[in-house]
């Protein structure tokens, strides 16, 4: 659990630092750009020349599924969203976390899916503040492809990796960012019109901690941290960046928000964890 603690607290410090500095650069081009940066920060320490081809195409897929797809979809919902309408529709993403699971297993644990609705109520009275954009049914559904991607690769990644006794997470991850790279730099070389796109130093820099420490860094911790924990606890931390970005916008870049949605938005969600905590004990 303190691996999905740790990458909760970097991806909310994530939220206030690069709010607002890719506005109008091309989707497809972020998302090769930030891919690139995690590939090159892994591929040293790939070991994979014992590795069943079938698991390498697995991994790569993941990724490509859990990084690439992700990230494009993502990316271009904000051309029909509001950035607080996007932060509110990724809230579901611990449902997709339960159902995904749930299916590969082929048994529907009920209790699991009840803790991660707590969540997303909880996350929900955090971060909802109304919806005001025209294309809003755009805009909720490329989230929710998103949203989908990103559940999907956390949980089939476990699944992956089970069976592969003697490889460690940091030998074949770069495969994830190899597979999200191809994908994205694919979609960007048919769709980016790049000489359109024109980057000054803070997009520069932006674009480096967003390959290096929030997805290359973070994405393997998170990934890590996944196959340590029970689905339910990994279907919730999904929605827990969610209070501890908005705490840190407050207490780090001193904006303004609902306390009151906050503390008690937040207690859901800390009392979903809790919960799940105590039924995981017994259907685990």
């Amino acid at each position: 659990m303190f691996l999905l603690i740790l990458v909760t607290l970097i991806w909310g410090f994530s939220f206030g630092l690069i709010k607002g500095n890719l506005t109008g650069i091309d989707p497809y081009f972020i998302s090769f750009i930030r891919m690139a940066f995690s590939l090159l920060v892994f591929l040293p320490f790939l070991r994979i020349r014992r590795l069943p081809r079938p698991a390498l195409l697995k991994l790569m897929f993941t990724g490509a599924i859990q990084f690439g797809i992700m990230y494009i979809a993502y990316f271009f919902s904000f051309q029909t969203l509001q950035a607080y309408e996007v932060a509110l529709f990724t809230i579901l993403t611990p449902i997709y976390v339960i159902l995904i699971d749930d299916a590969f297993k082929r048994k529907f644990h009920y209790q699991f899916l009840l803790t991660a609705l707590l969540a997303v109520v909880g996350t929900a009275v955090i971060s909802y503040n109304g919806i005001s954009s025209g294309q809003v049914l755009t805009g909720f559904l490329l989230v929710q492809v998103s949203n989908i991607a990103f559940a999907f690769g956390q949980v089939y990644y476990r699944c992956v990796m089970r069976p592969l006794d003697g490889y460690r997470d940091q030998d074949v991850f770069g495969l994830l960012y190899l597979g999200a790279f191809l994908i994205t730099g694919f979609s960007s070389a048919v769709l980016t019109n790049w000489s359109m796109v024109q980057l000054g130093f803070t997009q520069y820099w932006t674009l480096a901690y967003l390959g290096i420490i929030a997805s290359g860094l973070s994405f393997f911790l998170w990934n890590k941290g996944a196959r340590q924990v029970d689905t339910g606890t990994l279907a919730i931390f999904n929605d827990l960046k969610v209070p501890v970005a908005v705490i840190i916008s407050v207490v780090v870049f001193g904006e303004t928000v609902n306390l009151v949605s906050l503390v008690i938005g937040g207690a859901i969600v800390v009392l979903a964890l809790v919960l799940n905590g105590r039924l995981a004990k017994h259907y685990g």
